[in-house]
């Protein structure tokens, strides 16, 4: 090899983004694949992503633990049907050294910038410390909830006199008993949170601003028996294919179902769902104005549904207090509604929400800059957001995201994760068979498959953005599409995931003296704008 050769040879192969569920998930499918120079660069100072931050009160899946896992790592000793969040971080913590991933994992390694080399066919990556770090492929492993909202919006919260408690930073030193506590939000978070303190207070006010769903949940330990059971070679793997069928079910029906008969069919199932729901809070709640003020005036998929069997009663004891009014500021101590009312608390909690990989605004211009300065954070606010098979965009040559444009299917996250993991793998697999130093989607095949997403997806656009518009919801995005959800069964992008066409993508081989790539096939230019 020559010397300049020698110069343009990256320092890995493969480099991941970020040690959560899908990082993990991507590195083992990579090496299984072949790819031996992975490594992990994790902004933090361990694995787990979400699981690593939020160790909240209460905290825990809200889907089955048996659908909460590796399809390659199934886990058939879980202690709960629900597990808590210490058991699912050390589910994962058990993957990444069942599998030697420690060593490929560098914390505190925050990448703030990726600039695509041309004439080296590698990515440049810059970290929060500086340091430069070049690798061929980069699989983009963020997750869909990138960063905690900084800030809610409540005038004077930056004069509160006491202490501010957040999901991802729960400050255990803090005691709670006895405390005056004033909890912001009703998502899934506080659906956790509200009936895991409300023992030890001495006045919980709950902010809410929209009513969410919260569906009974059948929470119960496992006995040893039903754990021996599941250790049996497929069992847990059949019993989490029984449990998907109404899903797939769900979503064949949302894509396929034409629209003259999904609207009238939607609009029952929504108004059957809330009487079926009105009966339960009638059980559930005592005081009839909370049991009103908790009703949802939106259909049970609008705003992500939350599973408690404890969070509904907790609003039945006298020092729990739910406040629909908006707060107009905090002033000190107290927090102040628009009706005129004072409050005081000891203790903010801010379950506000995160900044989504789903909106264009949490892409920022610079960051990501591929072939003949194509920035990513511009084609999404400029086109809207759309990906080949939800990884892949031209421009964007040896680059995949996990969490993408219209990529959840309904499941677990790590089918999710794995399936896209599958895709990524595939296409890198078939460029080192080819030889080739760059795999770059072509436009014309993200347009064609982009403008089938939206074909697809009608019946779901119309739920979220005419059926229920006004309602916030992270599903639907600032530019008022609905990109967090991939219109197709799970088994649908399972198969699309292996059997893509190999030739919707390019294959480049290194460039030649002259700077200009080499092309191993035709290749058109048409600008992937499609929407």
């Amino acid at each position: 090899m020559s010397a300049p050769e020698k110069r343009r040879a990256p320092d890995h192969e493969a480099v991941v983004i970020g040690a959560g569920p899908g990082g993990i998930a991507a590195a083992i499918l990579l090496r299984r694949a072949g790819v031996e120079d992975v490594v992990l660069l994790e902004r933090a100072g361990g694995i787990g992503g979400s699981w690593r931050d939020n160790d909240y009160p209460g905290v825990g899946v809200d889907i089955p633990s048996l659908a909460y896992q590796y399809s390659f790592a199934r886990k058939p000793d879980w202690s709960r049907v629900f597990a808590k969040g210490d058991e699912v971080l050390a589910y994962h913590e058990d993957v990444v050294d069942r599998f030697g991933l420690r060593d490929a994992i560098r914390f505190h390694t925050e990448v703030v910038r990726e600039r695509w080399d041309e004439k080296a066919h590698l990515w440049r990556l810059e970290t929060a410390d500086g340091e430069a770090i070049t690798a061929r492929f980069v699989v983009s492993a963020v997750g869909a909830f990138l960063r905690e909202k900084a800030d809610p919006g409540i005038p004077g919260l930056e004069d509160f006199t006491g202490v501010v408690q957040r999901p991802t930073s729960w400050n255990h030193d803090v005691d709670l008993r006895g405390a005056n506590v004033a909890i912001v939000g009703t998502g899934a978070s506080a659906v956790q949170i509200v009936p895991a303190i409300a023992p030890q207070v001495a006045r919980l006010d709950v902010y809410q601003r929209t009513p969410v769903w919260c569906l009974p949940k059948l929470d119960r330990r496992v006995p040893s028996w039903a754990q021996h059971a599941l250790a049996v070679p497929g069992v847990a793997a059949a019993l989490h294919g029984v449990s998907l069928v109404g899903i797939e079910v769900g979503l064949r029906l949302m894509t396929q179902t034409p629209e003259a008969i999904g609207r009238p069919a939607l609009r029952t199932m929504d108004a059957g769902a809330r009487a079926a729901y009105a009966r339960l809070l009638e059980r559930t709640v005592h005081d009839p104005e909370t049991r009103r003020a908790l009703m949802p005036g939106h259909g049970p998929a609008v705003k992500r549904p939350t599973m408690s069997n404890t969070f509904l009663r907790a609003f039945n004891r006298e020092h729990v207090h739910l406040v629909t009014e908006p707060i107009e500021r905090i002033a000190g101590s107290d927090i102040r509604t628009a009706d005129g009312a004072a409050r005081d608390a000891d203790i903010l909690v801010l379950a506000t929400g995160y900044e989504l990989f789903s909106d264009p605004e949490s892409y920022e211009v610079g960051a990501v800059v591929g072939r003949d300065g194509f920035d990513l954070a511009r084609f999404f606010g400029e086109h809207g957001l759309q990906a080949y098979e939800s990884v892949a965009v031209p421009g964007l040559p040896n680059r995949w995201m996990l969490v993408g444009p219209y990529s959840w299917t309904g499941s677990g996250w790590h089918a999710l994760v794995e399936l896209n993991a599958r895709h990524i793998a595939r296409a890198i697999t078939a460029a080192r068979a080819r030889g080739a130093t760059s795999v770059e989607v072509r436009p014309e095949a993200l347009d064609a498959y982009h403008a089938d997403v939206r074909r697809r997806g009608r019946l779901i656009d119309w739920y979220y953005t005419e059926l229920h518009a006004g309602v916030r919801s992270y599903y639907v995005n600032s530019q008022g599409d609905v990109p967090y959800i991939r219109p197709a069964s799970l088994l649908q992008a399972r198969r699309r995931s292996t059997r893509f066409p190999l030739d919707d993508y390019r294959f480049d081989t290194a460039p030649a003296a002259d700077g200009r790539a080499r092309f191993t096939r035709a290749a058109r230019t048409t600008p992937a704008t499609a929407r």
